[in-house]
């Protein structure tokens, strides 16, 4: 994004899990706990982001209701074991997932996130969040991040309170329509290529791959206007492009 871009912004929008905190934490408390098997912290990253891979392909059903969200998030955990030679039963996926939000009532921001976010809020700069999930699971995150220490409780959109997911473009004009976005001024900030970059892309708006994942770009059409690999590099874009009181 051009320095231009960055300066007149006035709105920032950001995803919640992956962008704010590390999600690889929990999840890997929660494997560490119940599975002890001789696997690396990075074998279980990998694991971590195949399951991603395949929440990422049921989600839209299991918000619809079409499968229930317990079916999908035991078929996320064994298909991704699988690709590592790692049986899995239904019922031992379902403890891992008990365990696993038990371990997501302990995440923390990143330490350049609330940093970060300390900077926006001095700057006066509008900022939200837009985030895939359920309500009350995805609140509780909210809640444990501490999020409404810079953002205003009606800035939290959650895909299964508004009725949208991402990356439809009618969860991006939902918050559009309720904060009276100006489009050009606007930002999103986001781990997800799928579902952030190409999302807020086709609305319209800025977009932050926040890849830390270093994830290879599915759609070669769209392109994001930053490109960060840590979450100390996208501090220091707008603490290098925003203008000091």
């Amino acid at each position: 994004m051009e320095k231009k871009g960055l300066v007149t912004v006035e709105t920032i929008i950001f995803d919640v899990d992956d962008t704010l905190y590390d999600q690889t934490v929990p999840f890997r408390n929660a494997f560490r706990k119940l599975f002890h098997v001789p696997f690396t912290d990075e074998k279980i990253e990998e694991i971590y982001i195949a399951s991603r891979k395949y929440c990422d392909a049921l989600f839209e059903k299991s918000q619809t209701g079409e499968i229930p969200l317990l079916d999908m998030q035991i078929y996320r955990l064994t298909a991704a074991c699988q690709e590592f030679d790692l049986p899995v039963s239904d019922q031992k996926a379902m403890e891992f997932q008990k365990v696993y939000v038990e371990e997501q009532q302990k995440i923390k921001l990143f330490d350049e996130m609330e940093e970060l976010l300390d900077l926006l809020s001095r700057r006066n700069k509008q900022l939200a969040v837009l985030t895939n999930g359920e309500e009350e699971h995805q609140s509780m995150k909210i809640k444990q991040l501490n999020l409404a220490n810079w953002i205003p409780e009606k800035h939290f959109f959650i895909s299964g309170k508004i009725g949208h997911a991402k990356p439809t473009k009618r969860a991006f004009q939902f918050i559009e329509d309720e904060l009276s976005l100006d489009r050009s001024k606007t930002v999103y900030i986001g781990d997800s290529f799928e579902n952030d970059i190409v999302g807020a892309k086709q609305a319209g708006w800025h977009a932050i791959w926040m890849n830390h994942r270093n994830r290879k770009q599915s759609v070669e059409s769209v392109h994001p206007d930053k490109i960060v690999s840590h979450p100390k590099e996208l501090l220091d874009v707008f603490s290098s492009f925003v203008p000091p009181l």
